[in-house]
């Protein structure tokens, strides 16, 4: 194959490319930008207003403490318990092990958790209320105290 310095062929006839293709990488990054990303729906259940409240129960249950220290100690109202006992006393506050206790009557569940605890222990805690289907969970701030 020989190639020509192009000293004897005239002009070149041929449309010069380059600005296309720079107006189209400026698109196609303007498009990309610009595009919305997928978004994916979890599903959280807020409650809803309503127009008639429901009764204040009479005689409402003893609310259970639970604190988390950052030790990683879990304390249910005040005394030491281990994680593996932690689920029999919620089914048994709430009555899931026979029949499930109306919303009503079952024991809100108080957290406390110090800042410099694990994430990991509170998972567990929560974990094992949804299992013993606890409904009523409130988390505590200490500053408020």
């Amino acid at each position: 194959m020989a190639f020509s310095a192009g000293a004897g062929s005239g002009p070149k006839s041929d449309m010069n490319v380059v600005p296309l293709i720079d107006v189209l990488l400026v698109l196609l990054i303007i498009f990309m930008v610009t595009a919305p990303t997928p978004s994916y729906q979890i599903k959280v259940d807020l409650p809803q207003k309503s127009s008639d409240p429901p009764p204040q129960p009479e005689n409402p249950p003893q609310p259970i403490s639970l604190k988390i220290t950052a030790i990683g100690e879990v304390l249910v109202n005040n005394t030491p318990v281990p994680l593996s006992a932690l689920q029999d006393q919620f089914e048994e506050a709430t009555g899931s092990r026979t029949q499930l206790l109306p919303l009503d009557e079952q024991p809100k569940l108080e957290i406390e958790v110090d800042p410099a605890a694990e994430y990991e222990v509170l998972a567990k805690v929560l974990a094992r209320a949804k299992n013993a289907q606890m409904e009523k969970i409130a988390f505590v701030d200490q500053s408020a105290q």
